[in-house]
């Protein structure tokens, strides 16, 4: 797929950005769901949570043009760019879980980044830097508690 060939309008953009919020966001439900360990139901779905606060942004900015957006740099410990690929499943480890959650919000970065890239106006772009920025916050969530629980246990 040719993301900048795909978009015809900075709405096209934010449907795009919208539609990735919400599958971000079923994909944690579906984790906490599935999860029978309680810190890990509790975890995704207090990212859930945080997803669904990006897509609402997102709307709110489609629908107003309004948007706040400040600069920062987040820490990368880089665990998850080491880590093999992880499958959902009901019998899925907290490990395994932290893995696949580290693997997305990368990808999630990635996108946010490229779409910057290609944004038409620097309001959009800074608008995806900062999406950027918070699925970096999210990836660096996951590998500190990675750390502590993981590496720490073996």
């Amino acid at each position: 797929m040719n993301i900048i060939m795909d978009f015809k309008s900075i709405d096209d953009i934010l449907d795009f950005a919208i539609k990735n919020e919400q599958q971000a966001a079923d994909f944690y439900n579906k984790l906490s769901g599935d999860s029978s360990v309680k810190e890990m139901k509790n975890t995704f779905a207090e990212y859930a949570k945080e997803e669904e606060g990006h897509k609402a942004r997102l709307i709110k900015i489609k629908d107003t043009g309004e948007y706040n957006v400040k600069e920062e740099e987040v820490l990368d410990l880089k665990i998850g760019d080491y880590l093999v690929s992880a499958k959902t499943s009901e019998q899925m480890t907290y490990q395994e879980a932290l893995i696949l959650a580290m693997k997305r919000e990368k990808a999630a970065y990635k996108l946010y980044m490229r779409l910057s890239e290609i944004a038409p106006n620097n309001n959009l772009k800074n608008i995806f830097k900062n999406l950027a920025i918070e699925e970096a916050k999210h990836k660096l969530k996951f590998e500190i508690e990675y750390d502590d629980i993981i590496y720490h246990e073996n």
